[in-house]
């Protein structure tokens, strides 16, 4: 919860200059699976792309102001781009600019709001 309000202060910043984009992908600790004490959510493993839907409908909650899409069953976002389970990227006119590492240990809402601010000060200089 600590890193999506961290995450969420960076949306509020700067969503006038950049678009954010959630693709929620196959559930890292499903309730019937491997279990976490310090998850905020009781999902369930996605067993059908309703399952995944109704999933996300809750994480959306979470996350005003971020447009949100699913991963396909087959978790084809995720394999592309290494997510296993969470990963933050910044895409600008189709280029990788900012590539994070892989959670959860290199989940850092710190490097991206790093990068954020140097493009916030190329697009608008010292304020």
């Amino acid at each position: 919860m600590a890193r999506m309000s961290a995450f969420q202060r960076l949306v509020t910043k700067y969503q006038r200059d950049v678009d954010f984009l959630i693709i929620y992908i196959e559930e890292a600790h499903p309730s019937d699976g491997w279990v976490t004490t310090d998850s905020p959510y009781i999902i369930p493993q996605h067993r059908s792309l309703e399952d995944r839907v109704s999933a996300a409908r809750v994480l959306q909650q979470g996350a005003p102001g971020c447009s949100l899409v699913l991963d396909t069953m087959a978790n084809s976002s995720s394999s592309a781009y290494g997510a296993y389970f969470e990963r933050l990227y910044v895409i600008q006119s189709g280029t990788i600019m900012y590539q994070g590492g892989r959670g959860p240990d290199g989940y850092q809402v710190s490097e991206l709001r790093t990068w954020l601010e140097r493009y916030d000060e190329q697009l608008h200089g010292t304020r």
